[in-house]
């Protein structure tokens, strides 16, 4: 298989922690020259001195909040005018728990400008190049959800249903240019999300971080909870000359959890 990105040039957001990190860090390995986005500019520094430079890599950093649209579309456009981008990960921290019933409209506001709107306004500004070099692959980390809802986390289902449909359309649209779009499904990884929503789990249920957990693991066939790097390598992947004719599809990494085919 050709797993080599050597030349190729990788957008990576949420690339400080968790599965955004381990991805940035997978590509690096397979010799992309690749791009950080984060809000947090000491953070972005660190990460980017992690990163693999072994074929002479060239790494740099875009400091960006995607709770503003329009500065993140000034930056990316400005990134995208200076050199051509052949990968995207679109990667975003989901929305607080909460039942759907519950929710206020700022929070599907706040969810589908954070999530769907910028990851339009990424694809807009990357994806000229990818046309003109017959070579794209555009990543979406989503969620379980998109296959079976998860009871609590109402906006975020609703969100990610929806990033998820745009995915697939823009697959129809893209793939006559060599652009491939697929998503990949996060189930239970150990990052600093899923410890957000064991701590919600347990404060509403009265139970013990650890107890939660521990029942959270025995729904997983596996019998534990992922590592972002698991769900890394199936991003890297996607990404490489040998998934070329994957195209417009789902990938759950979840130990087997999601009761879907």
């Amino acid at each position: 298989m050709n797993l080599d990105l050597t030349g190729k040039r990788a957008v990576v957001c949420g690339s400080t922690q968790g599965i955004g990190k381990a991805a940035a860090l997978e590509l690096a390995l397979l010799g992309a020259h690749v791009t950080l986005i984060a809000r947090n500019e000491e953070k972005l520094k660190s990460v980017m001195q992690e990163l693999a430079v072994n074929k002479g890599q060239q790494h740099n950093y875009i400091v960006a909040d995607f709770q503003d649209p329009d500065v993140l579309q000034q930056k990316v456009k400005q990134h995208a005018a200076a050199q051509p981008v052949h990968i995207l990960i679109n990667n975003t921290g989901g929305p607080p728990a909460g039942q759907a019933i519950d929710a206020k409209l700022e929070d599907f506001l706040k969810a589908f400008s954070s999530h769907l709107l910028c990851n339009q306004v990424l694809v807009q500004a990357y994806t000229p190049a990818m046309k003109e070099a017959g070579y794209g692959r555009i990543i979406n980390v989503i969620s379980t959800s998109v296959k079976i809802p998860i009871r609590g986390l109402g906006v975020s289902n609703t969100t990610r249903g929806a990033v998820a449909n745009w995915s697939k359309t823009l697959s129809l649209e893209l793939g006559v240019f060599g652009i491939t779009v697929n998503n990949v499904l996060p189930g239970s990884t150990m990052t600093g999300r899923l410890e957000e929503i064991i701590n919600t789990r347990a404060t509403k249920t009265g139970k013990s971080f650890d107890t939660v957990k521990k029942e959270m693991t025995e729904e997983i066939p596996m019998g534990r909870i992922g590592d972002a790097s698991e769900v890394a390598a199936a991003i890297a992947f996607l990404a490489t000359p040998a998934a070329s004719y994957i195209n417009g599809i789902n990938v759950p990494v979840d130990g087997g959890r999601t009761g879907s085919l």
